[in-house]
């Protein structure tokens, strides 16, 4: 199932600097998506392609991050009004595992051997619990509490909204600077 549409590029308000661009998918686009979490999609940006994953905005939709290099290839700029392509992806890649993760399931033989037997999008939702604290010393407990978890068996991240629409947490499309 392919998904066309049009959609705004924009920078992000934060990070100042960011040479990447944004662009959040209109509600019906989104729609058509299998989920409203994250979604792996292969596309066409200007008819440039790219693979990503979606992010979830809070709002029911989904938002994508435009690379620099994929932004002078499709020669769009911030503004632009843009056609896409896209269709969710026929197998699910895998995600990269931080550094501090990757050591923590090297400790825990348990925790890895369960690591190793769950899906990519179960890999990519505890990797996004993890990162998703704002402090430190959140992930650290977090990676330490997932470390538990899966040693234990357990094959998905707990209580965490997988769309944002529910918590309060930092999924969501960037604020657009002026």
């Amino acid at each position: 199932m392919r998904i066309t549409f049009k959609a705004k590029l924009q920078r992000p308000a934060e990070p100042k600097g960011a040479t990447w661009t944004f662009l959040v998918l209109p509600k019906a686009a989104s729609a058509k998506l299998p989920t409203r979490s994250m979604a792996s999609v292969d596309g066409t940006l200007a008819g440039h392609a790219f693979q990503a994953t979606l992010e979830p905005d809070g709002e029911g939709s989904h938002w994508l991050k435009v690379e620099k290099k994929l932004r002078e290839a499709a020669g769009v700029e911030v503004g632009d009004s843009v056609e896409l392509t896209m269709a969710p992806v026929a197998k699910e890649p895998e995600p990269k595992l931080p550094p501090d993760l990757r050591k923590a399931l090297a400790d825990e033989p348990a925790a890895r051997a369960t690591w190793d037997d769950i899906t990519a999008v179960a890999r990519r939702d505890w990797i996004h619990w993890i990162t998703s604290g704002k402090k430190a010393e959140t992930r650290v407990k977090r990676i330490a509490t997932a470390c538990d978890m899966l040693a234990s068996g357990k094959r998905r991240a707990c209580c965490f909204d997988r769309s944002g629409t529910y918590s309060k947490g930092n999924m969501g499309a960037p604020v657009a600077a002026d």
